[in-house]
């Protein structure tokens, strides 16, 4: 839809607000649907300028309730092609509640695994280390430093990458009829279930400890800990025969865990992941579910099985 064929259009201070407001995405963080109501909250001064009915605004703000969570900052490219969205909504055009929510879902999960290595685990050490460095001297710059190259990074990002989703989900909604935001929503999707499926092994930690064998080994395969002389002496002469090779322990145990992983390696938390994704397919809800895991957990512990 063309901008002179727009009835409503949101101005520049209404993306500001909005940008401003999504500084507390993660105000009321919550296992169930986690950002949803940040993202909701920062929604509001764009969804009073574009409905002006009641019942318009709650449908919209029912729509934002929904579940969401990304890496905070990356949401805000995402609230700009939403923001785009709602504005075409608003004047007419066929978006419906379904196409807004999957763009929504499909950019989150590619985009969060962009944004945590990029803040958490550069931008920010590199900040850190350069203002650590000025307050190791007594340089009160130290923490002013970290501060303000902090926040002028994070403020700069978020509103050019909202202003950037804005315009670009403008384009987005202008072929409709034509499936490019149906492609464009597929293809995120696919990238994302692809990033976050590469997390797993990473992120969720399953342990059997059960012992399945346990062999005496050999005279010289294991540090004799009585031999070592004492002090600083013998913790070198440790550190020493630990790296080239030999066993802590006079005895190598060989746990259900060390089997699973030589057949394929975080075998059991794919399998727990694939469970979970089904019964989320089944409208368990997530509330149950962590509960679920709460108590499977203790007793799998209490019992030595995990």
């Amino acid at each position: 839809m063309a901008e002179n064929e727009k009835k409503v259009a949101l101005t520049k201070q209404d993306r500001i607000s909005v940008c401003f407001r999504s500084t507390f995405l993660q105000g009321s963080w919550n296992y169930e649907r986690m950002q949803n109501g940040g993202y909701c909250y920062a929604m509001i001064p764009a969804i009073k300028r574009l409905y002006t009915t009641k019942e318009e605004q709650a449908d919209a703000l029912k729509r934002h309730l929904e579940f969401f969570n990304t890496q905070p900052y990356v949401a805000a490219p995402i609230l700009g092609v939403t923001l785009a969205l709602e504005e075409d909504r608003a004047n007419g055009a066929p978006v419906d509640d379904a196409a807004i929510q999957g763009v929504k879902v499909g950019m989150m999960g590619p985009l969060a695994g962009v944004g945590d290595p990029i803040f958490w685990f550069t931008v920010r050490p590199i900040l850190g280390a350069l203002a650590a460095s000025f307050a190791m001297s007594g340089n009160i710059l130290g923490p002013i430093l970290f501060f303000v190259l902090w926040n002028v990074i994070r403020y700069a990002f978020l509103w050019y990458t909202q202003e950037f989703g804005y315009q670009a989900g403008t384009a987005i909604t202008k072929d409709l009829s034509g499936g490019l935001l149906q492609k464009v929503t597929q293809g995120a999707s696919i990238l994302g279930m692809f990033v976050l499926g590469s997390l797993v092994q990473r992120w969720v930690s399953v342990n059997f400890p059960i012992k399945v064998s346990e062999v005496a080994l050999s005279e010289g395969a294991y540090i004799e800990w009585d031999k070592l002389p004492q002090g600083g002496e013998g913790i070198k002469q440790a550190i020493a025969q630990w790296s080239s090779g030999m066993s802590m322990d006079p005895t190598k145990v060989t746990t259900l865990q060390d089997n699973l992983n030589s057949l394929v390696p975080g075998l059991a938390a794919l399998l727990l992941t694939f469970l979970c994704m089904y019964l989320l397919k089944k409208k368990v809800s997530p509330i149950v579910i962590i509960l679920g895991l709460f108590v499977v957990g203790i007793v799998f512990h209490l019992i030595g099985l995990m």
